[in-house]
C-alpha cells in the first residue's frame, strides 16, 4: 500500500511539473508568434522561417554543447528522433501554407484542436485512461477557443482540411516524443526539430527568392528564435514527463497569452464572446487541477491500511 501511495505521489508531482512546463512553453510560442507577426510585415514568410530557424538551431546547438549533450549527437539520426523531427517539419509547412490562405481565427481554432486528437491518440495507442474529467476539460477548453477566435463559416474550405492535417501532424509529433528512449537528452530532440524545420524552409527559399530585409528585423528574429527554441525544449520536457491526456488541455493557455499580449501591444480589447471563452478556458484548467487533486486523495485513502 505504501508503494502504491508513493507511486501516486510521484506521478502527481511529475504531472504538476508537466502542466507548468506546458503553460511556459505556450507562453514562449505566443511571444515568438508576436515577434514573427511583426517581422512578417516586411519579410517574406519562408525567408523569415528559415532565418529564424538558423538562429534557433545555433542557439540550441550552443546550449547542447554547454550541457555536454553533443557527445550524443549521433542520436540526431536515431529513427524515432529523426521521424519526430520530420513530422514536425511537415506539420509546420502544412500549417503555414494554410495560415497564409485562411482567416487567422479559423487557422487558430483548427490548430488548437490538437488536444482533442492527442487525448484520443493517448487513449487508443498509449493505454492512458482519460476519465470524464479529462474529456470534459478538453471539450470545455476547445469551446472556449471557439468563443475567443470566433471562426467564420466562409473561411472553411480545402485549405482548412490542409490545416487540419497539419494539426494531426502536430498531435502525432508530441505523441512520438513519448516513444523516444529516455536516455536521449531532450536538448538533442530539440536540436533535431530545429534543424528539420530550418532545412525544409531553406529548400523552399530556393523557389521563393531572397528579398532584402532590414537589420532590425534580423535582431527581432533573434529574440523570436530564443523564445522558439525555449518553447521547443519545454514542450519536449512536458511530453516526456506528464500524461498526455492530462497536459493536453493546458495548450489552450496559448489563447490567454495571445489575448493578453494583444491588449498590451495592439490595444485589442476582448469582446463579450472572448470573455466567455476566457472563462471557459480558465474553468477547464481549474476543473482539471481539482480533479487531479481528488485523484491523488483517493489514491492516498486506498493506500491506507485498514
Amino acid at each position: 500500500m505504501t508503494s502504491q501511495l508513493l507511486s501516486a505521489t510521484i506521478s502527481s508531482s511529475a504531472n504538476g511539473r508537466a502542466i507548468v512546463t506546458m503553460v511556459a512553453a505556450m507562453a514562449c510560442f505566443v511571444l515568438n508568434d508576436a515577434l514573427v507577426k511583426h517581422v512578417s510585415q516586411s519579410m517574406a514568410s519562408v525567408q523569415l522561417v528559415f532565418l529564424r530557424g538558423l538562429m534557433a538551431s545555433a542557439l540550441v546547438l550552443l546550449v547542447a554543447h554547454r550541457l555536454g549533450a553533443l557527445r550524443q549527437a549521433g542520436a540526431l539520426l536515431h529513427p524515432r528522433v529523426a521521424l519526430r523531427a520530420a513530422v514536425d517539419a511537415c506539420a509546420t509547412l502544412l500549417y503555414l501554407l494554410s495560415l497564409f490562405r485562411l482567416p487567422i481565427g479559423n487557422a487558430t481554432a483548427i490548430n488548437l484542436a490538437a488536444p482533442l486528437f492527442m487525448t484520443v491518440f493517448a487513449v487508443l495507442f498509449m493505454g492512458e485512461r482519460a476519465g470524464r474529467a479529462r474529456w470534459s476539460a478538453v471539450v470545455l477548453g476547445f469551446a472556449g477557443v471557439l468563443c475567443v477566435v470566433q471562426p467564420s463559416g466562409d473561411g472553411f474550405n480545402a485549405w482548412s482540411l490542409l490545416c487540419l492535417l497539419g494539426t494531426l501532424f502536430h498531435a502525432t509529433r508530441d505523441l512520438l516524443t513519448r516513444r523516444i528512449d529516455p536516455v536521449i537528452p531532450s536538448i538533442i530532440i530539440t536540436l533535431a526539430t530545429a534543424l528539420a524545420v530550418t532545412l525544409l524552409a531553406g529548400c523552399l527559399t530556393l523557389f521563393s527568392g531572397w528579398p532584402p530585409f532590414a537589420p532590425g528585423d534580423l535582431a527581432l528574429l533573434g529574440v523570436a528564435a530564443a523564445f522558439l527554441a525555449t518553447g521547443y525544449f519545454l514542450l519536449v520536457q512536458c511530453m516526456r514527463a506528464g500524461e498526455v491526456s492530462l497536459t493536453a488541455p493546458f495548450r489552450y493557455s496559448a489563447v490567454l497569452f495571445a489575448m493578453l499580449l494583444g491588449y498590451a501591444v495592439w490595444d485589442e480589447v476582448p469582446s463579450g464572446w472572448a470573455w466567455l471563452g476566457i472563462a471557459l478556458l480558465v474553468g477547464s484548467g481549474l476543473y482539471m487541477l481539482n480533479s487531479e487533486r481528488g485523484r491523488l486523495r483517493a489514491a492516498a485513502l486506498d493506500a491506507q491500511p485498514e
